[in-house]
């Protein structure tokens, strides 16, 4: 039997709104920490699919292409951004982790009482992945923009360094350093939010 060549059908632009609208919402604003933005942002990949959408070539579905435009739009996003807002403006966030998390060697500061602690398989056993979730969500909210952005492009998204590095405009070093902050920044909140049963404080 031959192989069927047809073209695929056009997505149809009058359900994403109703089937796609609340995930593309959900994925933006956990990137852009902004409900405003994510909102544009969502509208804008709309837009773009509705100009785009006979080039739609059924590879993959609907929700995964429009994701896809939205991932471009939230880089283009940040590389605007990129241009006004130099890593030496976040040099008061990695400060601050230095002082608070490291000795002038880089070792723990342990005498400081805010060296992470050891995650047991029993404490990951009794984990919420759900509650987890909510209290990720709310510790990478406290990140910057940039180094939030860079942290879930290369750990979340699975985005090669070399790409982040183009994208965001910053040397591997760079990306090193703030993919190490932001896991340790990361990693405290966590342990003090949720494994030790409290709330995210604001």
């Amino acid at each position: 039997m031959s192989a069927d060549n047809s073209p695929s059908p056009e997505p149809d632009p009058s359900v994403w709104v109703d089937e796609y609208g609340d995930a593309l919402f959900r994925f933006a604003l956990f990137r852009v920490n902004n409900q405003a933005l994510a909102e544009d942002l969502v509208q804008d990949t709309f837009l773009a699919a509705m100009k785009a959408k006979k080039n739609f070539s059924g590879r993959s579905s609907v929700k995964t292409w429009l994701t896809g435009i939205l991932k471009n739009k939230i880089i283009d996003y940040y590389r605007k951004k990129n241009r006004t807002q130099s890593m030496s403006e976040l040099a008061g966030f990695f400060e601050k982790e230095e002082g608070e998390l490291f000795s002038e060697d880089g070792a723990w500061n342990l005498a400081s009482g805010n060296a992470p602690g050891d995650w047991t398989p029993e404490a990951v056993e009794k984990l919420d992945r759900a509650e987890f979730m909510q209290h990720f969500h709310a510790c990478a909210s406290k990140l910057p923009d940039k180094i939030r952005q860079v942290f879930i492009m290369r750990e979340i998204d699975g985005t090669p360094s070399p790409e982040i590095c183009e994208q965001m405009d910053i040397t591997p070093q760079n990306l090193w350093t703030i993919l190490h902050r932001a896991r340790m920044a990361l990693r405290k909140c966590l342990e003090k939010n949720f494994l030790e049963g409290r709330s995210p404080s604001p």
